[in-house]
């Protein structure tokens, strides 16, 4: 059989013009467009997940991590950074809200999963986090078998139920639930008794510990955050796959985490 071999500039340079005809097509395809005439970068956020998406009480800004990475979609697509319209959601309406259309996309710790990308585009991860425990410091609580018959307090349609329930039936013990709408709600519980346990992603946790609270010393299940767009949106999604690229390769996202204090 022969074999054809190429010069090694003709393979680069092939593959170059496919990368370049990759971008075109991204910046060409109807939801970038859609964006563009508009002329704004509409993105669910989280607004009560301090260092990822919060608003300040005192100003009403809402800032963060995940606002930064907004910034930098809205930068690479409309040239200006700025220009972003942002809408607070939970992790009970941000698939919804996607999925009619009101925002163009959601980065808003939204964990990507195998059963999820079967309705939305995911890009690859930007940060990497593990479902923790947050206890009252006067429980006595030292470790999550402790927490056997217990109840746990997790956000509606949140991945850190099942985290849970999967950990609970490993080590042989029996938990149960209350879901709730909000973060705040989950500690307003557990500070008033409702709940003896607060439980989601470590790095949201962190946000709402004070001295009367610990997190116990398990991690379990790794939560890997993408910017999840409409599954039929397959330039947006190449386009803001590419940027989270650039972004870690250049190690700007580096920078940011460091900004937020996630690194």
């Amino acid at each position: 059989m022969k074999v054809t071999r190429f010069p090694v500039y003709l393979v680069l340079a092939i593959l170059f013009a496919a990368f370049a005809v990759s971008a075109v097509t991204a910046q060409d395809s109807p939801a970038v467009k859609a964006i563009k005439d508009r002329g704004v970068l509409r993105v669910g956020v989280k607004v009560d997940v301090p260092k990822f998406g919060y608003r300040d009480p005192a100003t009403g800004v809402v800032d963060g991590y995940e606002i930064d990475l907004a910034r930098a979609v809205a930068a690479k697509i409309l040239g200006d950074p700025t220009k972003i319209d942002l809408t607070a959601v939970t992790a009970k309406t941000r698939g919804p809200l996607l999925d009619n259309g009101e925002v163009d996309m959601v980065i808003a710790t939204f964990t990507i999963t195998d059963e999820r990308r079967k309705s939305y585009n995911f890009s690859d991860p930007y940060f990497v986090d593990g479902v923790g425990l947050m206890v009252k410091k006067s429980s006595g609580y030292t470790s999550f078998r402790d927490l056997n018959g217990k109840r746990i307090g997790v956000a509606q349609s949140a991945t850190s139920k099942k985290a849970v329930e999967d950990e609970a039936a490993n080590l042989g013990i029996r938990v149960n639930f209350s879901q709730f709408n909000t973060y705040p709600e989950i500690r307003a519980a557990l500070d008033s008794g409702r709940v003896d346990c607060f439980s989601v992603d470590t790095s949201i946790l962190w946000g709402y510990m004070d001295n009367t609270t610990m997190l116990l010393p398990e991690r379990f299940s790794p939560q890997p955050y993408g910017i999840a767009t409409k599954f039929d949106n397959k330039g947006l999604a190449a386009l803001v796959n590419d940027l989270v690229a650039q972004l870690k390769a250049s190690g700007q996202n580096d920078t940011l985490l460091v900004k937020w204090g996630l690194k």
